[in-house]
């Protein structure tokens, strides 16, 4: 049986092994523990049999939404659970009062462009620009 609900710290060491099965970066603890204060209910993962199999981390400023870190365990995937993750995630931002959810696609990622195009999102010719900034200090 699937569950679809809020991460918990517990639920940190399986997301980390999801994260990393699919490539994706990891999220250090003191990263997301700042999420959390933020929006943690746009945080979810899907458990299967009561293990974590799923995980999307979602985040709202106020203006747009955006789905960021979708992975599925290798041993779940082809099940629907990253559609049912990102339809819970909507309709959450939705509740928000978010009136767009923006996503980044890797462009070497050809079958996660075809995913999200097939739930209805599709590619802008924006440019994105990114810059670390030092963290503030005490």
């Amino acid at each position: 049986m699937t569950h679809i609900r809020r991460f918990r710290w517990p639920d940190y060491d399986a997301v980390v092994a999801i994260w990393e099965s699919a490539g994706s970066e990891v999220v250090p603890r003191a990263e997301l523990a700042a999420k959390l204060d933020r929006d943690p209910e746009l945080f979810l993962v899907a458990q299967v049999d009561e293990a974590v199999a799923a995980v999307v981390l979602g985040t709202y400023d106020g203006r747009r939404g955006w789905i960021l870190r979708l992975a599925v365990d290798p041993a779940h995937r082809r099940r629907g659970l990253a559609t049912a993750l990102v339809g819970e995630l909507e309709r959450r931002l939705a509740a928000l009062g978010c009136p767009r959810a923006n996503l980044m696609v890797l462009p070497d990622n050809a079958a996660g462009l075809r995913f999200w195009q097939a739930m209805g999102y599709l590619p802008v010719p924006d440019v994105l620009c990114t810059k670390p900034l030092a963290a503030a200090g005490p």
